[in-house]
């Protein structure tokens, strides 16, 4: 049996996938009704960050992996020290779960990132940006940021101002404004034998800081694709990380350059669930129960990944037309949470869409063509919560 912390969709998709290889997997989540204890061999119930639930996880459980990065690496130490096998160890998970400290691991390892500064070094008395800086900047939090939430254009000295005296400085820090052409994603993994697993580098579209939809292969060139690849086993070497672990890349005039690390599987990668021949999922399950992994290639010629966030029902088609609908559409394959109720924003489910066209272009028009037709049965939103 293997544990995870926590019970939202990454661990449901990731039970799914662990009951094709017939592994049981016990769950530690906040809520009875969350989406991954269904199907879950047994659940603690407890919040993901609660150290006794987790010690409860424990029982039985040979690997015990973690869902998101919002976990107190301070209190799972003892229990490491108590025989957890934490898949990553904690040590190689510390330094990712703030995004200060990830900024600073890519300084140390010249991995490109955008011009970063702590919050805490601007004056609160006189507030102006570093030298050479402009405005807009972006103001990140290092920690719980995700989907757009814990970030803020700052356009000014004023809001800049505004910014200092409504934060907690310490856990802030302001990004320079990146212009790039595209956002891609690459989803990597590591064993405990030291394999380095690669899924195909992404391009992510996002809308209001949300990823919209995911297109796999990402059209750049092979190279950009190999220095993607290189800065991901760069820092999995570092780190001795054994786990699933993805990038977010800005790519434009300036190259290419890591904007965030999830230590997690990632939402650029649901593709592989039916693209691929072994899923992102499939790589964690294998890794937390020790088994080897399969090297994952695609079934297809590519995929569109499209998210679905949820609707007014006041306003939108009924639910259950427009997942009928969706179900209906010609190799596509849909993924419902099994969250309720509908709600404005909030992330329900995605689809994924197999493509037919052989080359780059094609699969461009191809995927313009589904994302119409997608959108046309399930539009999109501004404005999100999950």
């Amino acid at each position: 049996m293997i544990g995870v912390v926590g019970g939202g969709q990454l661990a449901r998709m990731l039970v799914q996938a662990a009951r094709t290889r017939s592994i049981p997997v016990a769950v530690q989540t906040k809520w009875e009704n969350d989406p991954a204890v269904d199907g879950a061999e047994r659940v603690v119930v407890a919040d993901p960050r609660d150290v006794a639930g987790t010690l409860k996880l424990m029982e039985g459980c040979d690997g015990i992996t973690f869902e998101n990065e919002w976990v107190s690496i301070d209190a799972l130490i003892p229990l490491e020290r108590q025989g957890a096998c934490f898949y990553p160890a904690l040590e190689a998970f510390a330094p990712l779960v703030d995004k200060l400290s990830q900024r600073q691991l890519l300084e140390d390892l010249a991995i490109p990132s955008p011009l970063w500064c702590p919050l805490s070094q601007i004056s609160q008395a006189q507030p102006g940006l570093p030298q050479g800086w402009d405005f807009p900047v972006m103001a990140k939090a290092a920690r719980g940021g995700y989907d757009g939430k814990g970030t803020a254009v700052i356009n000014n000295v004023d809001a800049l101002a505004q910014l200092l005296r409504s934060v907690e400085i310490s856990g802030w820090f302001l990004e320079a404004w990146v212009h790039f052409e595209r956002e891609l994603a690459l989803v990597v993994s590591r064993d405990a034998n030291g394999r380095l697993r690669s899924f195909p580098l992404v391009e992510t579209y996002q809308n209001s800081r949300v990823c919209d939809w995911v297109l796999v292969p990402a059209c750049v060139e092979q190279a950009v694709e190999a220095l993607a690849y290189n800065m991901a086993a760069s820092l999995l070497t570092k780190l001795n990380y054994v786990g699933v672990l993805a990038l977010e890349f800005f790519y434009g005039p300036s190259g290419l350059q890591v904007n965030e690390i999830a230590p997690r599987t990632h939402n650029s990668g649901h593709f592989s669930i039916e693209a691929c021949t072994s899923s992102q999922f499939d790589q964690q399950v294998c890794i937390a129960a020790g088994l080897p992994t399969p090297i994952p290639e695609m079934r297809s010629e590519g995929a569109l990944m499209v998210n679905l966030l949820g609707l007014d029902p006041a306003q939108a088609t009924p639910l259950a037309q427009r997942l009928t609908e969706l179900r209906q559409l010609p190799k596509a394959h849909l993924h419902w949470y099994g969250k309720s109720p509908e709600s404005p924003g909030r992330k329900l489910g995605h689809v994924t869409v197999l493509l037919n066209a052989k080359d780059a272009i094609g699969r461009q028009r191809e995927a313009r063509y589904v994302l119409r037709v997608v959108r046309q049965i399930w539009p999109g939103l501004s404005v999100h919560q999950d």
